[in-house]
């Protein structure tokens, strides 16, 4: 895992998003220098028009008229490629803030250890959606108007040196603007939490519903789903509606604040202009200058909603991103080879917000090239076992070891390199079958790639088709059998002749004749490596040597196959 995007220990400051901003401080100072140019021009365009009222009309100097139009089609055509160019530059420095954050996001997310994620799998999905809200509050008009809202002062200053007193107007105005926005966003930053959160369970209810449709069919459920998406949606959007409304307020104060203030320039300046202390081109002026004051307030009330949201999607981010990840706190060991010793010792775990002990001092050694067996009723532990030696999940106390060394100390994607792992649920991804089983693996060759689903069954019902490996499987390979799913799934496994093989249920939605077909060539292929079977089928226990038997979370047996076999009442294995 590249240490650069999963910090060891997570500073104060979160670097996952304040890096990558601090990487594109030299785009965002040319988005700030085209902010200040804009201005300046803004203040021209006033500067004219008061020149045209004061100087050129009582005169009826044309040819100052002339010359002025051309300075302005000029400032015009200046500012609208600065424009243009700011649009531009926030949107680049957008677009790679999101890709790296993305991309540091998503690393952290498969790091992420499995005894410490929390919410469903919908929740997460949700969650990693919140990046979209990032993206745009740092993509889009928003960082603009952060931009602009220092030339304020600026402006104010200028509605100074021209009105004097007017000044006072807009002044009154803006701090009733900030006060009410102050005000209303501590409700928008709390409306905003609770809205993320009940959006999250609407995508956790989606995705659950999405996921298992063909058993929520099955199995009448409906109703009960419905119910949950119906609750979620009220509840969303009654929160929606409150934040809404808070917005609302904030924004129409905005609008409110700029009518006064424009009105309350004329008032003022008409009196100025009664005791000769303004001219018309000046209060004109003035009046242009305080809507471009007023303006960048406007967009702070818009704002306040945006910061509330993005606040609450940073915190739920930025929670994930400081949870312990998979691997040593220090530098991991990487492992160039493995040559198969497994070995647990005293190993005491329970699953998370579980109250009883999945695995209870847990003790074994299964030598490099050994085969051996774990057996054991439903919930003894067998597949908890299995997630131990992948590294998937920490033990409460003991060792569990690899060659000897605590798979603590390793890195978890090195070690799973050296193990071919077949779990109880065939999960295929979307995409290919050549993808499924090859997962992008550089080393695996089309040669290897149809060696192992010749060995697993798999090249029996795709070699024949004639888009054959390059078929396209929907999620989670829905449209296929359980046996065809599970043989890709030991294809997978087997492909690029791992020494450690892991199997959980391999064969389990076989037909027998396909399982003895899959013993023959696997007990071929296994030769000296190293094999963890877990199992409820008799055939399978041809391929190991030993048995270790569990019973709630504690081995009670452990020895030859054949002892074992008759200690416990089943048929020998042929």
């Amino acid at each position: 895992m590249n240490e650069r995007l999963i910090p060891e220990r997570p500073p104060r400051f979160a670097p996952w998003l304040f890096e990558p901003m601090r990487r594109n401080s030299a785009i965002y100072a040319k988005v700030a220098l085209a902010a200040m140019m804009i201005n300046l021009f803004g203040i021209a365009t006033s500067l004219f028009t008061m020149t045209v009222y004061d100087r050129v009309v009582p005169n009826n100097a044309t040819s100052s008229l002339i010359a002025l139009s051309i300075g302005l089609g000029i400032v015009i055509i200046f500012d609208f490629v600065l424009r243009m160019l700011r649009a531009y530059f926030v949107d680049i420095a957008g677009a790679r803030i999101d890709h790296e954050v993305g991309e540091t996001v998503f690393a952290r997310l498969l790091a992420l250890r499995l005894d410490t994620k929390r919410g469903s799998t919908g929740a997460l999905a949700g969650m990693m959606r919140e990046l979209e809200t990032l993206r745009d509050f740092f993509a889009s008009a928003t960082l603009t108007a952060v931009v602009d809202v220092p030339f304020i002062i600026l402006t104010l200053i200028v509605i100074a040196l021209i009105g004097g007193p007017v000044v006072l107007v807009p002044l009154v105005m803006i701090p009733i603007v900030l006060l009410v926005g102050w005000l209303s966003h501590p409700a928008m930053d709390r409306l905003s939490a609770r809205v993320m959160g009940e959006g999250l369970l609407k995508q956790s209810v989606l995705v659950e519903t999405i996921g298992g449709l063909e058993m929520v069919k099955a199995a009448g459920a409906g109703p009960l789903l419905g119910r949950r998406w119906s609750r979620a949606m009220i509840q969303q959007s009654d929160s929606a509606l409150r934040q809404r409304l808070i917005s609302t307020i904030s924004i129409t104060a905005a609008s409110t604040a700029n009518t006064l203030a424009y009105a309350g320039v004329v008032i003022v300046g008409v009196g100025l202009i009664a005791n000769q202390e303004l001219t018309t081109g000046g209060l004109i002026a003035c009046s242009i200058l305080v809507g471009r004051a007023m303006a960048p307030l406007g967009q702070i009330a818009q704002l306040l909603s945006r910061i509330a949201a993005t606040r609450t999607a940073y915190r739920q981010i930025d929670g994930m991103m400081k949870s312990p990840s998979e691997g040593p706190a220090g530098d991991a060991l990487k492992l160039a080879g493995v040559k198969g010793m497994i070995e647990f010792r005293d190993v005491v775990f329970s699953y998370p917000g579980a109250t009883g002990k999945a695995l209870d001092r847990v003790s074994f050694t299964i030598g490099a090239g050994e085969r051996v067996a774990i057996l054991g009723r439903v919930g003894s532990g067998k597949s908890t076992v299995a997630r131990l030696i992948l590294g998937l999940y920490q033990p409460r106390e003991g060792l569990v070891m690899i060659d000897g060394t605590d798979i603590r100390q390793l890195d978890p994607d090195r070690l799973r390199h050296h193990i071919g792992a077949a779990l109880q649920e065939s999960v295929l991804l979307t995409g290919s079958v050549r993808e499924n089983i090859t997962l992008g693996r550089p080393h695996i060759s089309d040669e290897e790639m149809i060696r192992v689903a010749d060995i697993s069954g798999t090249h029996q019902f795709m070699g024949g088709i004639a888009n054959g490996y390059d078929l396209k499987l929907a999620d989670r390979g829905e449209g296929l059998s359980g046996g065809q799913r599970q043989s890709i799934a030991i294809a997978r496994a087997l492909a690029g002749s791992p020494p450690l093989i892991l199997f959980d249920e391999p064969s389990s939605a076989m037909d027998a004749q396909t399982e003895m077909g899959l013993l023959q060539r696997l007990d071929e292929e296994l030769g000296e490596r190293t094999l963890v079977l877990i199992t409820h089928r008799p055939p399978l226990l041809r391929l190991v040597q030993r048995i270790i038997l569990l019973d709630h979370g504690r081995v009670v047996a452990d020895g030859p196959r054949d002892q074992i076999l008759r200690q416990i009442g089943r048929p020998r294995a042929a």
